[in-house]
């Protein structure tokens, strides 16, 4: 009972702590520019590693199909949350659909309510459009296995990829000119919580869902169909009901994150969502360990700050005594990366959490032992 009393006190200083130094770090965001960018990019990339673990992790699909549905979730809000007066600077080849501008024309003469709550209209509306086409596609594809459903998966990735840049959906999508003049996050609680803080809450929702989900019963047949589809089934566990129920709130929360992501970028396009941001979303998971959702958040944080901050430094030309080190230039960053996730791939085996979750009795017992080690060897 103590140690419960404990780590829920430890958990809620943390929680405080984080949300003064998020208040904090508001307060002086363009004096720390490069954090706030790594910090909103990796609370985004969170989401949707955790929904890629969900599926790919706790259920054991190998879907590689997340930047098709991020991208269904950033083409819906980006659309709807583009302000009318920017339209035609937007749409400038072939103008925009009648009826997106006539829907948009009635929500900005609509009460300033729904104006208010209308980005999470935005957001919902595209992960729900999401979770349609992942239930319709999901019919055919889940009765695939491995590879196979994996190959699917991409496929229908690059498929939505390809009907955004078509010339067909031009009035819709802007075609392969993309989108861009995105408001950013809006404020909650009519501006007590600014807008920096905004994706933090809604990631913050959408992962204690997940968790909530993981810990029901339907997490648990989960994890029975992940560890053997076949004695599963003979428990009465429906195989194709639980991985279609996977895969569609894999691919809501995917296409919510993607939201964000066209929030946070302020401007989108088809390449945006290439086969490359999949991989970088499966390269987050088997970091941080594949069915560990904690290691999932922490492995988004470190791959982000690695890429876009720590390591610039290898970018930047380096004079040593008047000569030029020939390596670092651009891109020689990427080298460094590579060869920092070959190390930690063959020192943690099952990525930095394995299939373990973040635990205070863990990390105080591990701390605890060093300082009895460094006592003793006194």
């Amino acid at each position: 009972m103590m140690k419960i009393r404990r780590n829920q006190m430890l958990t809620i200083i943390t929680l405080i702590v984080l949300v003064i130094f998020l208040y904090w770090l508001n307060a002086h965001r363009h004096q720390n520019g490069m954090l706030v960018s790594v910090l909103t990019k990796g609370v985004i990339l969170s989401l949707v590693a955790v929904s890629m673990n969900l599926l790919n992790g706790f259920t054991g699909l190998f879907s590689l199909g997340q930047a098709g549905f991020m991208s269904i979730g950033a083409y819906t809000t980006a659309i709807l949350l583009i302000p009318v007066k920017n339209l035609d600077g937007v749409y400038y080849m072939n103008g925009i659909s009648p009826s997106i501008r006539a829907f948009k024309e009635l929500v900005a003469a609509s009460p300033q309510a729904v104006q208010i709550l209308f980005p999470f209209f935005a957001l919902l509306l595209g992960g729900l459009l999401a979770a349609f086409a992942a239930a319709l596609v999901g019919i055919a594809v889940l009765r695939l296995k491995s590879d196979y459903l994996a190959i699917a998966t991409l496929g229908l990735s690059e498929i939505v990829r390809a009907i955004f840049s078509s010339p067909q959906f031009d009035q819709i999508t802007n075609g392969s000119y993309g989108l861009n003049k995105i408001p950013n996050f809006p404020v909650m609680l009519w501006g007590a919580i600014p807008s920096l803080i905004t994706p933090f809450i809604i990631v913050a929702i959408c992962i204690v869902f997940m968790v909530m989900l993981i810990k029901s019963s339907y997490g648990r047949a989960f994890k029975a169909i992940r560890e053997d589809e076949i004695a599963a089934q003979a428990m009465g566990i429906n195989l194709f009901k639980h991985k279609e129920m996977s895969f569609v709130i894999s691919s809501f929360f995917s296409a919510i994150s993607g939201g964000l992501l066209a929030m946070y970028m302020r401007s989108i396009e088809a390449k945006t969502f290439s086969i490359t941001m999949t991989y970088d979303i499966l390269l987050i998971v088997v970091i941080g360990g594949i069915g560990s959702v904690t290691g999932s958040i922490l492995s988004a944080f470190l791959v982000t700050a690695a890429k876009e901050w720590w390591l610039r430094f290898f970018d930047q030309p380096l004079v040593i005594g008047g000569w030029h080190v020939p390596l670092f230039k651009t891109g020689f960053r990427m080298v460094i990366f590579s060869l920092l996730l070959m190390t930690v791939v063959l020192i943690y085996r099952k990525g930095l959490m394995g299939t373990n979750e973040f635990s205070w009795d863990r990390l105080i017992a591990r701390f605890t032992k060093r300082r009895s080690a460094k006592g003793g060897a006194k």
